[in-house]
């Protein structure tokens, strides 16, 4: 789908209030077990610097800062900004885009985004931008919703988002119109392997996924190579990926 940033920001500007309360509603309470499963696949530990992605209101953020780590918390709608700041006062709250990250290159342990990289209007961009930021060695996990591989465990599952999800979205959101965004964003969202290769393609290693309830929900994980020869051999390629291409027009590129 085509997202444009501020339409999306402002989406969720309008359902901060109550966002933390429909999700788990939604979920049949399985939000919980999900950010208890992204948790122990970032493994935070006391000292290291976080970075959590679409942090939206930073239920996330502070889960994995219970661990010791120092955490912070980006996300682009200011409406989540201030309400994760209201939440959470020992949290570092920082406004931003996940596909120009206000980070130094080679500054976070561990980046981990959940159910934010379908907002994002160039997830590959971000993909390549939490590489960047990552040390050496650091740890990508990705949290997000995908397609179950049994039929009729997908079928159930387009039922609930069809018939069921309206309802209680009506009932519990500041903001019901802005759900049905989130189902088609679901059901445009590519599959577990598409996704691993986007992340392969981003520059990761040791790439992999485990689904989460019958695969509503992925948790992918890679790591930043430490290799200096491989981390070249990534740069070089993102390098000509993004060099203008020689034309008559343009004969020095």
């Amino acid at each position: 789908m085509n997202k444009r940033p501020d339409e999306v920001a402002g989406m969720f500007d309008g359902v901060a209030k109550r966002y933390d309360l429909t999700n788990t509603v939604l979920s049949g309470g399985n939000a919980i077990l999900w950010r208890s499963a992204m948790v122990r696949a970032v493994a935070p530990m006391a000292g290291e610097r976080i970075l959590d992605v679409a942090a939206g209101t930073g239920t996330s953020s502070a889960a994995l800062q219970r661990h010791g780590a120092r955490v912070v918390a980006l996300d682009f709608s200011p409406g989540m900004i201030a309400e994760g700041r209201r939440k959470h006062r020992n949290i570092e709250f920082v406004l931003g885009d996940a596909q120009k990250l206000p980070f130094g290159d080679n500054e976070f342990d561990a980046v981990a985004i959940s159910f934010g990289l379908r907002n994002v209007s160039n997830p590959k961009a971000a993909l390549s931008e939490m590489y960047r930021v990552l040390k050496p060695g650091g740890r990508l996990v990705v949290c997000e919703f995908s397609k179950p591989p049994v039929a009729i465990f997908r079928a159930g599952y387009y039922t609930y988002m069809r018939y069921v999800m309206p309802v209680i979205v009506d009932r519990t959101s500041s903001n019901p119109e802005a759900y049905t965004y989130l189902a088609e964003s679901i059901r445009e969202w590519p599959d577990q392997g598409e996704l691993s290769q986007w992340i392969r393609g981003a520059g990761f290693i040791r790439v992999a996924y485990r689904n989460l309830t019958a695969g509503v929900v992925a948790l992918h994980r890679g790591r930043k190579p430490v290799d200096a020869t491989v981390l070249a051999s990534v740069a070089k390629r993102k390098g000509n990926a993004t060099r203008p291409i020689k034309t008559a027009a343009n004969p020095k590129p």
